[in-house]
């Protein structure tokens, strides 16, 4: 009796890890949404206690005077993080990928992770 017991618990336990792994697999590497984003970075920084990921949020402003959209986003690469440092303060395009249902913060607060950044080239104005 006690060994069935046992063997029911083992089971058990595996199907939810199994099931968790199933997820975590498929939140990382199935794309929801792409696309980009233009703005300004106002915050971008390397944070978290045990995994490190750099974080940030864009201004996104569609016409002088009004009200800016925020965006935050997740940065995974350095390549990536470094181009962004070097030209913040710059208006920028950020191509993105949405990954939904992301199970631990280790991966990034957000669901939005940038995969690139392009300078904006700003009108000259007279």
């Amino acid at each position: 009796m006690k060994r069935t017991m046992f063997k029911v618990l083992g089971v058990m336990v595996a199907v939810v890890i199994v099931a968790f792994v199933a997820v975590a697999f498929i939140s990382l590497h199935w794309v929801y949404a792409e696309g980009e984003r233009a703005g300004y970075v106002q915050k971008f920084s390397r944070k978290g206690w045990v995994c490190k990921t750099w974080e940030g949020q864009m201004a996104m402003v569609t016409m002088p005077g009004t009200l800016s959209d925020k965006f935050d986003f997740t940065v995974r690469d350095e390549a990536v993080a470094g181009k962004l440092n070097a030209n913040i303060g710059k208006r920028l395009t950020l191509q993105y990928e949405q990954h939904k249902w992301i199970p631990n913060s280790c991966f990034g607060e957000t669901e939005y992770w940038v995969s690139g950044v392009k300078v904006v080239d700003e009108p000259v104005q007279h």
